[in-house]
């Protein structure tokens, strides 16, 4: 009897402490992307992306007006000439290769480089809420298939505020900025 007793004591007193229990929810990823350090982030990573792009693209315009001399010519040529000027093709190719491979390494811990500082700003920023408003659990809305919203509390706009995002600033409006960028870009 008196085990029972206590394990009903147990169960009441969990269910009482789940009740009291406070849930929180938050959109990290917007937090994220709208935070004004990620705009210089972009510019950089945007930068190297171009200059890299530029770099390949000589180099493989270098290969082409190689080759396409090559196909004009071979006939021409001694079969040392020929032999020598495969090896260049061959070569150059090689360098675009490595080239290639080298530089998505590059931007890829370029990019980690430049998001890890970003993401733990809004991660902290996301904790200093919580702890402040006794949440003991957050969800990243985009870790979760579901989340009842009206039976958590939505920290996205204190953090948004913390993190000095402006307050009309939203995917939305900073898709259409992205895009304005990028027609302005190809039109020069």
């Amino acid at each position: 009897m008196k085990k029972v007793l206590l394990f009903a004591a147990m169960a009441l007193v969990t269910v009482t402490g789940f009740a009291q229990t406070k849930f929180a929810h938050v959109n990290f990823n917007e937090l994220v992307y709208l935070m004004p350090e990620m705009d210089k982030a972009r510019e950089t990573l945007n930068a190297s992306q171009k200059e890299a792009s530029e770099t390949y693209q000589s180099m493989v315009e270098e290969y082409q007006t190689k080759a396409q001399q090559y196909q004009q010519k071979s006939s021409t040529w001694t079969t040392a000439i020929r032999e020598s000027k495969e090896k260049e093709l061959a070569e150059i190719q090689q360098r675009i290769e490595e080239f290639n491979t080298s530089i998505q390494q590059e931007l890829a811990n370029q990019q980690t480089e430049l998001l890890t500082p970003i993401q733990q700003k809004a991660q902290q920023a996301v904790e200093k809420i919580a702890k402040a408003g006794g949440y003991i659990f957050v969800m990243d809305l985009a870790q979760y298939l579901y989340v009842d919203t009206t039976q958590s509390v939505d920290l996205t706009p204190a953090a948004r505020k913390e993190l000095g995002i402006p307050e009309g600033r939203t995917l939305e409006t900073l898709q259409n900025e992205l895009q304005a960028q990028a027609q302005a870009q190809q039109a020069q």
